[in-house]
């Protein structure tokens, strides 16, 4: 493991459909290799493998399968109806959903009827047409079991910006997992919504407001309080960080150099995050100079703010961003 991991009490894990670390248990006994989960992301964290079909008695290879709908019922079998493993699956997605609270993430295969997260064909009972707002059977245990785990498909991971709002939830989340484990208390719930407080902000300010107010006015006890923060601080992560909201939090941390900067260092800055604003440079050129900064003139509170690096930067994740 690498050496950004030292800061948790132990490996990051992240479930993953097997057909996306390279197994090749698809249907044509291929595979489909994910090479930023497998070799980029892959250096940070631990995966366990589920292959739904493969766990459910399926062979390797065999013939494919699908979702059907029968009124009400959306079954899953072969197209003709047969090799129904509805009931099957729905067992082994309750079974792993029971046993998976140590895992931070989950990336699962597009598409599938097993471990699509959404759009999956839906086929008519009479084979003609289909409708694609189905959800993997497999898929659908695990998110309505865990709707706090950050869940991401592999096909969506393309897209730069929701590949760096899976990673920042992934890595926020395992963060509040080892503090849970360590026994919650208000003090540890403040500290690390504290450090929390920025991001928050780049993704939702309605939640920045949302979650101070619970935190700072709510009388019921601190086990109720944790799991409401926990589920609005994860609601507000899914929430695309935009360039609009990126720049209102760059320039909130403006605010903690304008008494040690000189006037050329804060124009400077300015002009950045101005650029920014505009799409001329990544978000990474602001955050650069506003870390170099603080080396210059440290300030506690800033350092600890989990914006400035919420995952290893070699990742480059805001390079594109």
């Amino acid at each position: 493991m690498n050496t950004f991991n030292t800061e948790f009490s132990s490996p990051v894990k992240i479930g993953i459909s097997a057909c996306l670390t390279g197994d090749k248990v698809r249907f044509d006994k291929s595979h489909k290799k994910s090479d930023f989960c497998m070799n980029q992301l892959g250096k940070y964290v631990e995966y366990e493998k589920f292959c739904p079909e493969v766990a459910v008695g399926l062979p390797i290879p065999r013939p494919t399968i699908r979702q059907i709908k029968y009124d009400d019922l959306i079954a899953v079998s072969r197209p003709d109806g047969s090799m129904d493993v509805t009931e099957e699956m729905t067992d082994y997605g309750q079974k792993v959903s029971s046993r998976i609270d140590h895992l931070s993430g989950f990336v699962f295969m597009k598409g599938s009827p097993s471990c699509g997260m959404s759009r999956v064909k839906v086929y008519y009972e009479h084979g003609k047409g289909c409708e694609h707002n189905g959800v993997g059977l497999f898929a659908k245990q695990i998110l309505e079991a865990h709707p706090n785990l950050p869940c991401e498909e592999n096909g969506r991971l393309n897209d730069a910006v929701l590949r760096e709002n899976f990673v920042t939830r992934v890595f926020t989340y395992k963060k509040w997992q080892d503090i849970v484990a360590s026994g919650i208390t208000k003090h540890k719930l403040i500290e690390f919504h504290s450090q929390n407080k920025y991001l928050v902000m780049s993704h939702s300010l309605q939640a920045y407001k949302s979650i101070g107010k619970l935190l700072g006015e709510s009388k019921e006890p601190l086990e109720a309080i944790a799991e409401q923060y926990i589920s609005m601080l994860m609601a507000a992560l899914k929430i695309p960080a935009t360039r609009r909201n990126n720049t209102n939090t760059l320039q909130h941390l403006q605010g903690y150099f304008k008494k040690v900067l000189d006037k050329t260092k804060k124009e400077e800055l300015t002009e950045q995050v101005f650029a920014y604003r505009q799409g001329l440079v990544p978000l990474l050129v602001p955050l650069t100079l506003i870390n170099h900064y603080l080396r210059d003139y440290p300030n506690e509170y800033l350092s600890k703010q989990v914006y400035l690096n919420p995952y290893p930067a070699d990742l480059k994740l805001r390079f594109s961003l």
